[in-house]
């Protein structure tokens, strides 16, 4: 019986990681997820697992910091335990962990160092990590697809988000230099810009009501980006004809990010 590909996705417990765990299992993967939860949270990971394991399909999850190293590699090497050769399809990177605080300011917190290098070591280099480390162990092959989720603020200017912005910037730059790197092994890797989508690490950020408010009359479809609609589109780009697709900046918005604010009184 041939045995099912698999799924890595970093950021498994919530938000778009969450429906990407519950989509490619429906769609045939086995899941394997690394998530960061304290124990109020590990109910609802086995939740996931639960829905995951009533699709028919393995579900194997970590709870970890995905930018350690050493827990990186032991976890891959378990992986690597239990998964053939090649047959890991699909890497998801989906880590919303980093510093919402001003660079400067007269009063208050700003950003430091650490806090700055924090970000972009977990939202950022560890797609580069978890890729190399991936294709190092022959995990992933031939037909392998890279995503990586960033968002517009890769490109624009939020109060407090200057850290997690440059994060999605260098992100994106990531998925390109993959791109280049990892054609001679037939994967691609594209960065995956979803449009205004309520989870928790969107409430995390200043004016989080508002931009949901704002997208959500203001898409063409008139409501949010869900989880479910961005995995779906991971699913259909991991099919094999899309394999000349790679380096890009997706966006997956229901045309939101085009359309321009209402103007007043409309």
């Amino acid at each position: 019986m041939e045995s099912s590909p698999g799924a890595l996705i970093l950021g498994a417990s919530s938000g778009f990681g969450e429906g990407a765990s519950v989509e490619f299992a429906n769609a045939g993967y086995d899941i394997y997820g690394v998530h960061l939860d304290r124990r109020a949270g590990l109910q609802h990971v086995e939740e996931i697992k639960a829905e995951i394991e009533a699709a028919g399909q393995r579900a194997l999850f970590f709870n970890m910091n995905a930018a350690s190293a050493e827990k990186r590699d032991a976890v891959l090497d378990e992986i690597a335990g239990k998964a053939e050769p090649g047959s890991i399809r699909i890497l998801m990177h989906s880590l919303a962990f980093g510093t919402l605080l001003p660079f400067v300011a007269e009063e208050g917190k700003t950003m430091s160092p650490e806090q700055m290098n924090m970000t972009l070591d977990v939202m950022a280099h560890s797609l580069v990590y978890w890729t190399r480390g991936l294709v190092e162990r022959g995990l992933m092959g031939e037909g392998g697809r890279v995503f990586a989720m960033t968002s517009s603020g890769g490109d624009r200017v939020i109060p407090a988000y200057g850290g997690v912005s440059a994060a999605k910037a260098a992100l994106e730059s990531h998925c390109r230099q993959l791109a280049l790197e990892l054609a001679p092994y037939r994967i691609t890797a594209n960065a995956i810009r979803a449009g205004v989508t309520d989870t928790p690490a969107l409430r995390k950020i200043p004016g989080a009501e508002h931009m949901i408010e704002e997208a959500a009359g203001q898409n063409p479809y008139g409501r949010l980006t869900t989880p479910q609609d961005v995995a779906q589109c991971m699913i259909a780009i991991a099919e094999p004809g899309t394999h000349w697709m790679t380096g890009n900046t997706i966006r997956v918005d229901g045309g939101e990010d085009f359309v321009g604010s209402k103007p007043p009184g409309s």
